[in-house]
């Protein structure tokens, strides 16, 4: 289990980038990038990755980012549908410039000549329940004043990789055609069994022993069922608590429920052993002895 030592860091906390932003796996990221490109790379080390491991953002980090011939390639996996994805990527790409530049002593920022930098591609990978367009362009614009001129603009292409969208793109990428399977056996499964732990497990197992991410999986699983686990209820509880938060009169009081029930949830995913503390804690925008307090008391 040499492998699932090697990965098994707190930072990887979304199973995308578990699959896709992985440093031993860099033929499955170069795969993804031909295939949403048209291109034809075959040397997975023509790969930089440059993770952003300690940028939080909405409560949330970067997923997978990485410079291939010439271009910033910063992808993002949502599970629910996020309007505000230009302002996330707005605040990553201005991190990895800014280290491009530390790290680059050929780039002369106060020089009188043009400097040129890598071009950056800015895409959401979303498979959400909700039902959404096969491809939708969000722009930073929009979230600004109307009528006004902006002199910064982000656009965001976001994909919607669920089982039977762009097949063309999934067909292109194995590794992401496995991944969207996946997800839409453990959806199915958890339908019929309720437990979505058990869900995951029989969708692991209903997959080919040919497929490339199984042995991954199976290597991996109590990683993978932790991540899966941990999205799958802070999307719904954190969806349930801002619906709840917008009906008129009860607002404060269902949010300040919602939250309990949200911190309940992840007091029992670290008695699990499915989260560890720091996970946690980072999650509930806590410290660690808060959170610990906390969960002491409860």
């Amino acid at each position: 289990m040499a492998e699932e030592r090697k990965i098994n860091r707190e930072y990887k906390d979304r199973l995308f980038r578990f699959i896709f932003g992985n440093p031993d796996k860099k033929e499955w990221t170069l795969s993804l990038y031909n295939a949403m490109n048209g291109s034809h790379y075959t040397d997975p080390e023509a790969i930089t990755l440059h993770m952003i491991e300690d940028a939080v953002y909405m409560g949330m980090k970067n997923d997978v980012s990485f410079l291939i011939a010439d271009t910033f390639n910063l992808y993002e996996h949502q599970s629910s549908f996020n309007p505000n994805m230009p302002m996330r990527f707005l605040i990553y790409a201005g991190m990895l410039y800014d280290n491009y530049i530390e790290t680059h002593s050929e780039y002369h920022r106060y020089s009188s000549v043009q400097q040129k930098a890598p071009t950056p591609r800015c895409v959401c990978f979303y498979n959400g329940a909700k039902q959404m367009s096969d491809i939708v362009t969000l722009r930073l614009s929009d979230a600004f004043t109307p009528g006004s001129e902006p002199d910064i603009e982000v656009r965001v292409t976001m994909i919607n990789i669920n089982y039977g969208h762009n097949s063309e793109l999934l067909e292109g990428c194995r590794p992401l055609r496995e991944y969207s399977c996946f997800v839409h056996e453990t959806r199915t499964h958890q339908k019929e069994l309720g437990s979505l732990e058990k869900a995951i497990d029989a969708a692991i197992e209903k997959f080919p022993d040919d497929s490339l991410i199984k042995p991954f999986l199976v290597a991996n699983r109590s990683e993978v069922k932790s991540m899966f686990i941990t999205e799958y209820d802070e999307e719904r509880a954190f969806a349930e608590q801002r619906e709840d938060a917008r009906e008129e009169g009860r607002a404060e009081g269902r949010a300040e429920g919602k939250a309990e029930g949200a911190l309940l949830m992840l007091f029992g995913l670290v008695k699990d052993g499915l989260l560890s503390l720091a996970q946690a804690a980072e999650r509930a925008h806590m410290s660690e002895s808060d959170f610990k307090l906390q969960m002491e008391q409860m």
